[in-house]
């Protein structure tokens, strides 16, 4: 990554969750706009990038997609090295991946500084009619977390890039103030204690609800 001499930015970026909860879907609708219904399970790790422009700055987003199954976990694992950012995604019509967020939380606390920016997403929105999973419930498992928090849908659409590009600025955000403070770039970025809330309702929704974590102690 290079600063502002340079004037470009590359941060990686995790997707994490159980196995067909929609990851690789996710990203390929961000980076292609496309959709594949008959996508297969994602073995071991791949990544694709995205550009964007903040603040007249050129933004890199190495997007890693990690495979939910968990025989491939203990070769998933050291590909956190080096993220600043995590979306751990969870299938809002089954719960039991909703209730194995848990783990995946951990895993990324073990594998990373607390100080990743984390945005939780539940992910298939369009199948609200066999939801298992209520808005209610993810959003206070984030806020509890301290984490961001958005429902997406990948078949169409609705959220996907407001889900990455919230992460990515959270990021770059930190950066820049890491910049104004110091002068130069350190690796221990703020801890993100932001919880905005978005539901259905396209690309570019104003967060619905905003809560604000503290930590005590």
């Amino acid at each position: 990554m290079e600063g502002e001499d340079g004037e470009e930015y590359l941060f990686k970026v995790v997707i994490i969750g159980d196995s067909a909860v929609g990851k690789s879907n996710l990203l390929s609708r961000y980076v292609r706009n496309e959709f594949d219904s008959n996508s297969k399970a994602t073995i071991g790790v791949e990544f694709q990038t995205q550009s964007m422009e903040m603040d007249g700055k050129e933004v890199k987003a190495q997007i890693w997609d990690t495979a939910g199954q968990e025989r491939f976990r203990a070769v998933t694992s050291a590909y956190y090295r080096g993220a600043v950012g995590a979306l751990v995604v969870y299938d809002i019509s089954r719960r039991a991946t909703f209730q194995g967020i848990d783990r995946w939380l951990d895993e990324l606390k073990t594998q990373l500084d607390t100080t990743v920016v984390r945005m939780l997403v539940g992910n298939k929105s369009d199948l609200a009619n066999i939801r298992e999973v209520t808005v209610e419930e993810g959003k206070s498992l984030a806020e509890s977390e301290g984490m961001f928090f958005i429902e997406t849908s990948a078949l169409d659409s609705t959220n996907v890039k407001t889900a990455f590009e919230i992460v990515i600025r959270e990021i770059y955000d930190n950066v820049s103030r890491k910049i104004l403070n110091s002068g130069s770039y350190k690796a221990d970025l703020p801890i993100n204690r932001g919880v905005s809330l978005f539901t259905n309702g396209g690309d570019g929704p104003k967060p619905k609800q905003t809560a604000n974590i503290f930590s005590c102690c």
